[in-house]
Parts: structure tokens; C-alpha cells; sequence
């Protein structure tokens, strides 16, 4: 490899990393993301600081201010509502995290294989993703999250676990959150199967799934970054309203959505309550959606130039 061949990944970079941190809000964001999930995550080392948990009961301070033992007071349980708010990030930044991630990847497949192949498989999987856009998304989450486990024979033991609404979220959303990507991936891919260097491969006896992934992959990486980045806050929004009504994450799990819900009743005696979740998934939200914008601008130039 020559040094110009070496000079040009790394000039493409610093080009990116300037036109991000033009981004002002994208780089907040960062700042922002950050902290949360630092805080988040951090949760344990602050229920051995404080000396108490996050699930401990204590009537006879229920819904007390903010003080030295509870930053942000506690709930309608006398739990401490610092260490709620962190346990239910861990949730709720999981499921977005997680199930964009599973969405990009099952939205990257399908788009790929599309887009290279073409013809009536590519018709045939693209009527298919219409077909899912078309669906009303919040309406068909309700109606998957309401199913009854054990009437899909799933055994009772899993079907009645603790964690089982978690990942019920995350599969859910995961096989209905992919389309974007793929009808990204499959326009880029259409695009990109045409150039010298894939007819190259072909020439040389390449495999279809060796082109794919060695050729046209890499290729696709900057929308696929973006797009994901994006739908991370529509998915923490989207469990949020789940939670909110009752069919997403299930006590004793927290989340921000179930944090809001439990909240609903006391609003009038006490809305801090709902009023910390409800500003911390705001928060989130918009963070993601700034850094999607931020690396858009860094990875597709010709955006910069559309803006301006």
C-alpha cells in the first residue's frame, strides 16, 4: 500500500471530524448522550455511595423532596427516584440502542440483497417493505405487545419471566423499525453494483455474497451509521408510549415510560414525578436526532451543500 493510498482514509477522517464539529448541537449531544449513559450505567456505585437501592421500600418517606439521601426525592413508595430515573435509563437506552442496532441490521440485509440482485426478488421484497410501511405503526405495536405468550405455546417459565417484556420490545420494534434502512441500503446498492470495480469482481469469479460483502458493504456504512443514529430516538419514544399504556416494559422493571405512568396519578400532588422521565426522554430524543443530523453532514458532504 503507497503512503498517498495510506494519507487518503486518514484525510477523508479529519475532513468528517471538521465538518462534525461545525455541528455545535451534534457535539452537545455527544456531551449530553454521554453523561446519561455514564450516569445510567453507573447506577450500582450509586446504591453503594448512598447506601440503599433503587427497589427499597420506605412508606414513612413516600414522596419526600429532594434532599442529601434522595437528590431528587422519592416516589409514591418512598423509593429513591435519583436511582429510579438511573435504573430506568439503563432500560430504555438499552431497547433503543439494541433494537435500532437489530433494525439496521435486518434492514441492511434485506436492502443489499435487493439491490444487487434486482428483478422480481427485488420487486418482490420491496412491495413486501411497503407493505410494512403502510402498516399504522404505533396501532400494530399495541396489538404485537398485548399478545399473550402463552397462547404461542411458549413455555410458561419464559412467557412469565421478569425480563421477558424487555426483549419482546426489542424483537417487536426490531421487525417493524428496519424499512428505512433498507430502502437506503437497496437505492445505494442498485447504485453501486454497476461500478467498474464490482463488474471487476465479477470478471474475476467472484461470488454474489463475496461481492456483497466485501464490495458494496463498506460502501453503505455512512447511511447505515445515520439512519440508525436517527431511529434510536424514535424507538426510546416508541417504548416510552408503550410503557405508558401499560404494554411495554413491566414492574418490576423501570424504564422512563413506565416512570411516567406510575407518575399519571399524582400529577396534581406532586409532578415532579412524571415530570423527571418525561424531560429526560425529551432530552434523549432530541439528542439523538441532533448527532443523526451531525453525522450526516460529517459522512455525506453533499448535504452540507443541499443546506446551504
Amino acid at each position: 500500500m503507497t503512503a498517498a493510498a495510506t494519507a487518503a482514509p486518514a484525510s477523508s477522517a479529519r475532513h468528517a471530524w471538521r465538518r462534525f464539529a461545525r455541528h455545535r448541537l451534534a457535539l452537545a449531544s455527544v456531551l449530553v448522550l454521554a453523561l446519561l449513559c455514564l450516569l445510567a450505567f453507573s447506577a450500582p456505585l450509586f446504591e453503594l455511595a448512598l447506601g440503599t437501592d433503587s427497589e427499597r421500600v420506605n412508606l414513612f418517606s413516600r414522596l419526600a423532596p429532594p434532599s442529601a439521601q434522595a437528590f431528587l426525592g422519592t416516589d409514591e413508595l418512598g423509593r429513591d427516584m435519583f436511582l429510579r430515573l438511573l435504573e430506568g435509563g439503563q432500560v430504555s437506552l438499552l431497547v433503543g440502542l439494541t433494537a435500532a442496532v437489530a433494525a439496521a441490521v435486518i434492514g441492511t440485509f434485506i436492502g443489499l440483497v435487493a439491490g444487487y440482485f434486482g428483478g422480481r426478488f427485488d420487486a418482490f421484497l420491496m412491495r413486501f417493505t411497503d407493505g410494512i410501511i403502510a402498516l399504522p405503526l404505533l396501532p400494530l405495536l399495541i396489538v404485537l405487545a398485548a399478545i399473550d405468550l402463552d397462547k404461542l405455546g411458549i413455555p410458561a417459565a419464559i412467557a412469565n419471566s421478569e425480563n421477558i417484556s424487555l426483549y419482546r420490545i426489542i424483537l417487536i420494534v426490531a421487525l417493524v423499525g428496519w424499512t428505512t434502512v433498507a430502502r437506503l441500503v437497496r437505492g445505494a446498492a442498485l447504485s453501486i453494483r454497476e461500478r467498474e470495480y464490482v463488474q471487476a469482481a465479477k470478471v474475476q469469479g467472484a461470488g454474489s455474497w463475496r461481492i456483497m460483502r466485501v464490495h458494496i458493504l463498506p460502501n453503505l456504512i455512512s447511511p447505515i451509521i445515520v439512519a440508525t443514529t436517527l431511529s434510536v430516538g424514535n424507538i426510546i419514544l416508541l417504548e416510552s408510549v408503550l410503557s405508558f399504556l401499560g404494554l411495554g416494559i413491566q414492574p418490576p422493571i423501570p424504564s422512563w415510560g413506565n416512570l411516567l405512568t406510575n407518575a399519571q396519578a399524582l400529577i396534581s400532588t406532586a409532578p415532579l414525578l412524571a415530570f423527571y422521565p418525561g424531560f429526560l426522554i425529551l432530552l434523549t430524543v432530541l439528542a439523538f436526532n441532533f448527532l443523526g443530523d451531525g453525522l450526516q453532514d460529517a459522512l455525506d458532504p453533499r448535504a452540507v451543500r443541499r443546506r446551504a
